[in-house]
């Protein structure tokens, strides 16, 4: 049933409109609410044509500025090089051995490479280096390419099975898919690579025929008392520092299916300078020999 727009309830006006008794106040909203309502309309509207806001088909609408963010970043990156300039001049011309020796060299490479590993590496190696399973810890003494200030620069620039023509090659065999190893063996084996870091073992299992196995198949790589070969990217297994877990079951599965892992190579990515702050920096984590 239709009533008066001035039909009044507790002093305020409805809208003539009722149902099942409830009546529909005509409240309306507060005038600077509409306002800044009406403002932010306007405001959108001129953002639209100021900067670049919509999406086209194979582009976007550049506004009347023709602002990007990109360039600003790279404007502010030159910027920033401006100002380090005549120290990051010095930074690349010194030696490795002399940045570590130069307090000042040495400052700045560990900022530069702090800043760089940041945005390049912690995604992968963890904001301080601690490394995550299948990606190594930069902060321990274990270094499956080598430690050394000259290594670590040859590992960043070129990684590890990355495709460049001087990565460092190197992989392991996958010995239970490519059917080298039986699984029973491969669990025998397995067992004996942990007594060889003082970890447990299946009770009965049989050591010589583990040892047996080792030497005809690991020993190339790992050694014949499993320290490992930098040069092959093999670890040491005697040293209970172990990429991928050192629980029987992810050690058969380290067997059977091999491991592969890849680091890119950032020459090319990262200038040389950067690169050499990196290096020091990594060096400097706590596990640099």
């Amino acid at each position: 049933m239709a009533e008066s727009e001035l039909d009044k309830v507790s002093g305020k006006t409805t809208t003539g409109h009722q149902w099942d008794g409830i009546k529909e106040l005509n409240t309306p909203l507060p005038r600077w609410w509409l306002i800044t309502f009406y403002a932010t309309i306007l405001w959108a509207m001129g953002y639209w044509v100021v900067y670049p806001a919509w999406p086209l088909l194979w582009s976007y609408t550049r506004g009347a500025l023709n602002y990007s963010t990109r360039a600003a970043v790279a404007v502010e990156l030159a910027n920033l090089e401006k100002i380090r300039g005549d120290k990051m001049i010095a930074l690349g011309a010194a030696s490795l051995a002399d940045i570590e020796k130069d307090p000042a060299l040495l400052a700045l490479a560990r900022a530069r490479g702090k800043a760089a590993f940041g945005d390049n590496c912690a995604p992968c190696h963890g904001s301080g280096g601690a490394g995550a399973k299948g990606y190594p810890n930069l902060n321990d003494d274990d270094w499956l390419w080598g430690g050394s200030l000259d290594q670590i620069v040859q590992t960043i620039q070129f990684g590890a099975r990355s495709g460049h023509t001087k990565t460092h090659e190197g992989a392991m065999l996958a010995f239970g898919k490519d059917g080298i190893l039986k699984p029973d063996e491969i669990g025998t084996v397995a067992n004996y690579v942990r007594s060889l870091s003082g970890l447990s073992t299946r009770q009965g299992y049989d050591v010589a025929a583990g040892a047996k196995i080792f030497v005809e198949n690991c020993t190339s790589c790992h050694g014949e008392a499993g320290k490992g070969n930098q040069e092959l990217g093999a670890p040491n297994l005697t040293d209970k520092i172990w990429l991928y877990g050192s629980d029987e079951a992810t050690l058969i599965e380290t067997i059977t299916i091999g491991r592969a892992g890849v680091m890119p190579a950032w020459v090319g990515r990262l200038d040389p300078s950067t690169i050499k702050a990196l290096a020091v920096y990594v060096h400097t984590l706590g596990g640099g020999k």
